[in-house]
């Protein structure tokens, strides 16, 4: 019975996890209604996932906020532009979609096309907020790297975004109220994988951080 209000146990830990995504989730919400700030507030989410629900590191909101303002600038960039890209594609798909009613062969093909063209852009999508949390680039060079990696590793790119879909589509299909737990839940789990990828990327550890004076809790 002792165990049970432990706060370090399991039940206590899950708990205290899904509280933290909670907010995390309200937050990022909160932040992409301006346009602006979808990017900073994505790179934000990622990183206060990774550092603060999975490696126990810092505190909730200073580490979110500390991101959101390192990154903004990039961020915001990067952010708009996607935006603009998603609602070109939304109303491609659409178009492609009232197709099918008056050509069916071409509406079948524009619609392949335009689905194709929306799953390679949310692969740019899941890669590039991560690797901006994490790296120090260029906004070009962000864009070489989202690139690059989703292509090179193909296998958890496609695991990552059909975690993103199925998330997508339980807000639309199951409910909407999922919306405040998901996105933290979608960075939670995807980063499991994106974290092996960064792996690959990131320089050896310098040695502890009291000699340092690096805190390199991405390598924990």
């Amino acid at each position: 019975m002792g165990n049970f209000f432990n706060m370090d146990n399991a039940f206590f830990s899950t708990l205290n996890k899904f509280t933290d995504m909670l907010f995390l989730s309200v937050i990022w919400i909160i932040l992409c209604i301006p346009i602006i700030t979808i990017g900073p507030a994505t790179t934000a989410l990622y990183y206060a996932t990774v550092k603060v629900v999975r490696k126990e590191r810092g505190y909730l909101m200073r580490e979110f906020f500390k991101s959101f303002r390192m990154n903004f600038k990039r961020g915001a960039i990067v952010g708009v532009i996607l935006s603009i890209v998603y609602m070109i594609l939304a109303f491609d798909l659409y178009y492609s979609w009232t197709m099918l009613a008056v050509d069916s062969k071409k509406g079948s093909v524009l619609l392949g096309v335009f689905i194709a063209l929306t799953f390679i852009t949310l692969c740019f999508t899941l890669y590039v907020y991560p690797i901006l949390s994490r790296f120090d680039m260029t906004v070009k060079q962000l864009m070489k790297a989202a690139i690059y990696m989703s292509m090179r590793h193909l296998p958890f790119t496609v695991a990552m975004a059909v975690v993103a879909a199925l998330g997508i589509a339980s807000v639309l299909f199951v409910s909407m109220v999922l919306l405040f737990i998901l996105p933290a839940l979608i960075m939670f789990i995807n980063s499991f994988m994106m974290e092996r990828v960064f792996r690959k990327y990131m320089p050896q550890s310098e040695g502890p951080a009291e000699e340092t004076g690096k805190d390199e809790w991405y390598l924990d």
